[in-house]
């Protein structure tokens, strides 16, 4: 069992689900479905065989799911199912939406060439899970963590002295290296370093068009900043190879997703 399903355990049951083992026999035996309660796409599943000793999957994550729709099947002690239902239920709810709002981002481009990333902007101690159920969505996993790749903010660069010193020195790390640019001096420093992916921030889709036919495909070029489902489709059509969107992780909803048990 993984570190994260044991301390969701640990978190509700606690001493012991007292509701169950006043009501419910031990000896009892028991068969469970969770059910789509309205149109999603489902994530998270593989966590059911760490909950559960017996899984049958009707669904595969980054499945479409209609309401009404069987999404797993599972069987054991009626205790067990009771006991870990809720924990269940907050992990493929949680991860469902995500995937769900990632589909949505992924199907908002389709057809410009522009990639959607994902971003850092993840429950703690989620982001595996989150990153994951992006993916099953549809849109394409950015770095995992800072330890991945190099990405030069504004911070960073004032900290390095400029634009060519934070380049300069973050080449010494041998791994992917975007950055940061917010004026045109920042923007022809960087090309001129040798900077072969650019992050643009916070640029409307008209101040993002211009920049990327001045940048001319000297540099892959990555849009970010308050992009939403509204305009994601601006921007992508603006040339750009890549926008990332925080939203997709930190602004999805938990889907509608049941559970109903019978006894065996």
């Amino acid at each position: 069992m993984s570190p994260i399903v044991r301390i969701a355990l640990e978190e509700d049951i606690g001493a012991g689900d007292v509701t169950t083992r006043a009501c419910v026999p031990e000896s009892q035996q028991a068969q469970g479905w969770f059910l789509a309660r309205e149109p999603l796409i489902v994530a998270g599943l593989g966590l059911l065989a760490e909950l559960y000793d017996s899984v049958t999957l009707h669904k595969q994550d980054g499945d479409r799911c209609h309401d009404g729709e069987v999404i797993a099947l599972v069987r054991g002690p009626a205790r067990v199912l009771l006991e870990r239902e809720r924990v269940a239920l907050n992990f493929l709810q949680r991860l469902s939406g995500v995937a769900t709002l990632a589909r949505q981002f992924a199907e908002a481009v389709e057809g410009t060439g522009c990639r959607v990333l994902d971003t850092r902007k993840t429950t703690p101690g989620l982001r595996a899970l989150e990153k994951a159920a992006a993916a099953a969505g549809g849109v394409t996993n950015h770095r995992m963590g800072l330890f991945d790749a190099v990405l030069l903010k504004n911070n960073h660069i004032a900290a390095a002295g400029g634009v060519r010193h934070a380049i300069e020195r973050a080449r010494s790390s041998g791994l992917p290296i975007e950055i940061e640019v917010r004026t045109r001096a920042e923007l022809e420093e960087a090309l001129d370093a040798g900077a072969a992916h650019l992050l643009l921030d916070n640029l409307t889709p008209a101040e993002a068009a211009d920049w990327v036919r001045e940048i001319a495909g000297r540099a892959r070029v990555e849009l970010s900043g308050g992009i939403n489902l509204a305009t994601v489709r601006a921007y992508a059509e603006t040339g750009a190879d890549f926008v990332s969107a925080g939203a997709i992780t930190h602004s999805a909803r938990a889907m509608d997703i049941s559970f109903r048990l019978e006894l065996a």
